[in-house]
């Protein structure tokens, strides 16, 4: 791939999980204990820490399959659990569910003008890229979603052991995407995706697609080029 592309993230970008996290780890606890009382929000502080995009400095190749990416975030789920007053034997369970939950397509949205943003910027000569932190099952999310036409390519930390804003991730990506002429990364975190891009002299774009979508994008990529 050569030419023009476009680096997009996923979650918070293109596309959203209803409750996100949290989310998820309700849904997975009312399956094992429907009466529980926890809220999203009391889980909040047993996840502040322990996802591996908390530590992008540290690499964790050895997370190279789903199961054991998975397995690796069990303790992180438990202690959420317990941490929001929920015995530690159903706590065990319920973090088992969560995989499940979250990576739920049905539970997944994709913002409205997220077809629109991709389509119009393919017409323009434009190739699109996946690079998120985002969980093993990404690309089959990308496919159900119908999103995964849209890409030539798609760069998932929980693949290749790096998350953004580490530059390994970005490294990967441009040579995946053919090291382009030019390159737009498009996210909605400023350290992860915008400043990660800056560190290799990348422009980068934030936007927020719950509040003025991608239009504003779209618009600055078709201008400046």
């Amino acid at each position: 791939m050569t030419g023009n592309v476009v680096l997009w993230d996923f979650d918070g970008t293109l596309a959203f999980r209803d409750g996100m996290w949290r989310g998820s780890l309700v849904e997975a606890l009312t399956e094992v204990a429907p009466d529980h009382g926890v809220t999203r929000a009391d889980l909040i502080p047993g996840l502040q820490d322990g996802f591996p995009w908390h530590r992008p400095d540290t690499g964790h190749p050895d997370l190279n399959t789903p199961d054991a990416w998975w397995d690796a975030l069990l303790p992180l789920f438990t202690k959420a659990y317990v941490g929001a007053g929920i015995a530690a034997e159903p706590a065990a369970r319920a973090a088992r569910g969560v995989r499940a939950r979250y990576t739920d397509a049905t539970r997944w949205t994709v913002f409205p003008d997220t077809v629109a943003a991709l389509a119009e910027l393919s017409e323009a000569g434009w190739r699109h890229v996946v690079v998120s932190n985002h969980v093993p099952e990404l690309d089959g999310l990308l496919r159900d979603l119908g999103l995964a036409g849209h890409f030539a390519a798609l760069v998932n930390s929980s693949q290749i052991g790096w998350e953004k804003p580490n530059r390994r991730i970005f490294e990967v990506a441009l040579e995946r995407a053919g090291h382009p002429e030019r390159v737009w990364m498009v996210g909605d975190n400023p350290v992860a995706d915008i400043a990660g891009a800056q560190a290799l002299g990348m422009p980068g774009i934030l936007v927020s697609p719950a509040q003025n979508g991608l239009r504003p994008a779209v618009r600055r990529i078709l201008t400046d080029g």
